[in-house]
């Protein structure tokens, strides 16, 4: 082996060690498309997400049923049809439907028990009809409604793969065939995915299946490894009537909505994860989110939205008051997190000197905490608070110090305090003191 390829397999090693420890207790979401179940290379995709997994990865497995519904319809000779790409699952049918995503989910438990991967299919999908949309009736295909992602957390942490077949169940427990896609999107995000992944038996995006907005870089071989949201809405834009632009809508969909990075690959080859993860182009296209892209200055017609976002902890005495006047007065100091015009998080970086400033007043709508607004603010402010030179960043917190420990704050005194802080430092509170030290 000449030093070159000794170097190259050198840097892979560490690039894994690296992903491990970043990625450690991580969910990724695995979308399969029903025709690479049937493929060769299934067996090996299993062997490598189980090597993920048995190194600290969580996952769960939506396994598409597309192909294994046309078969059993077709052998016990009931007709369906589909518009525009949905399928109409009639009464006749959906019990059919029920039994192929069910046998396809079992196929994927089979090979995952053969590298001792403990693995549950569930009913955690609640759906309700599609209903009748623009004269159709889309009659037992339904919709995802809701998550059980309680029962989900509780097997993630036992070390189960979570399996979901493709349906769900209104109230009163009738069943729904809802799109794989669509209920793996709905997981990522409500899940607080860190990776989304759709393996397809597609080709790859590329200049040959695309039209491609000609400021977008693509690989010597033409393929599109890598887009921003913004790029994803420009190609959106020009292939409005290409099928493989569903998918990446969908991925569009997910990472705007809180996941940071969808991975769309061909799943027809071997090692499709492993390279797409660890090369440096990966084999697919990456499609993420720029992670501080919501995040902006506060103005002043944002000072209601975010007193009346903090009243909450304010009441239960996490936050100190604090007036119109006082976010009037410190408004350069406070960022907010917007989505669709509506502030959903805040916080604010308070400088003391040269090298100390405090983080604080940072508060996030309660129900959007699955889109970890809170982790994001800070990293924003500690990012905005290096490049200003500063040394160190501190914290005062009642009922958060470890969430705080996790972001990299260590235990620190009140004497570390600077003076005008120490001296206006409330006992009765007792505050924590964090210190995060660049």
């Amino acid at each position: 082996m000449d030093k070159s390829t000794l170097r190259e397999h050198v840097d892979l090693i560490r690039e894994v060690f690296s992903y491990n420890r970043r990625f450690k207790d991580s969910l990724f979401v695995i979308k399969i498309d029903s025709s690479i179940i049937d493929h060769p290379y299934f067996s090996i995709l299993v062997r490598d997400l189980s090597l993920l997994h048995q190194n600290g990865i969580r996952f769960v497995i939506i396994p598409g049923a597309h192909d294994r519904i046309n078969e059993i319809l077709g052998q016990y000779n009931i007709s369906y049809e589909s518009r525009g790409g949905i399928r109409i699952s009639s009464d006749e049918a959906i019990n059919f439907i029920k039994m192929a995503a069910f046998d396809v989910s079992n196929k994927v438990m089979t090979q995952l028990s053969g590298y001792d991967i403990p693995s549950v299919i569930g009913n955690w999908v609640r759906a309700r009809a599609l209903g009748v949309i623009d004269g159709v009736d889309y009659q037992n295909t339904g919709k995802v409604d809701k998550i059980k992602t309680d029962s989900i957390q509780t097997l993630l942490k036992e070390g189960h793969i979570p399996i979901f077949p493709c349906i769900g169940w209104n109230a009163k427990g009738d069943p729904y065939n809802v799109s794989s896609d669509e209920l793996a999107k709905v997981i990522a995000v409500e899940m607080g995915a860190s990776k989304l992944f759709f393996i397809t038996a597609d080709t790859v995006l590329s200049s040959e299946n695309c039209n491609v907005p000609s400021e977008m870089i693509l690989t010597e071989d033409g393929r599109i490894s890598k887009l921003s949201l913004g790029q994803t809405q420009q190609l959106l834009e020009a292939n409005p009537d290409n099928p493989l632009m569903i998918r990446v809508e969908s991925a569009f969909q997910a990472c705007e909505q809180g996941v940071n990075r969808v991975h769309i690959i061909d799943g027809k080859s071997d090692g499709a994860v492993l390279k797409e993860i660890f090369s440096n182009l990966g084999i697919g296209t990456m499609i993420h989110n720029n992670t501080y892209e919501r995040i902006r200055k506060m103005e002043s017609k944002d000072i209601s939205s975010v007193l009346s976002l903090m009243k909450p902890f304010i009441d239960k005495g996490i936050l100190i008051s604090r007036s119109r006047q006082d976010l009037t007065e410190m408004k350069k100091d406070f960022v907010v997190y917007s989505m669709d015009g509506i502030i959903h998080g805040c916080g604010a970086l308070h400088r003391y000197s040269d090298d100390l400033a405090e983080i604080a007043a940072l508060a996030v709508d309660r129900k959007f905490v699955h889109l970890k607004i809170g982790g994001k603010i800070v990293s924003y402010l500690l990012e905005q608070a290096q490049n200003k030179g500063l040394k160190r960043v501190f914290v005062l917190t009642t009922q958060t110090s470890d969430w705080f420990q996790n972001l990299g704050f260590e235990t620190a005194d009140v004497e570390d305090l600077p003076e005008e802080k120490r001296s206006q430092y409330n006992k009765d509170r007792n505050s924590r003191v964090l210190m995060y030290r660049f």
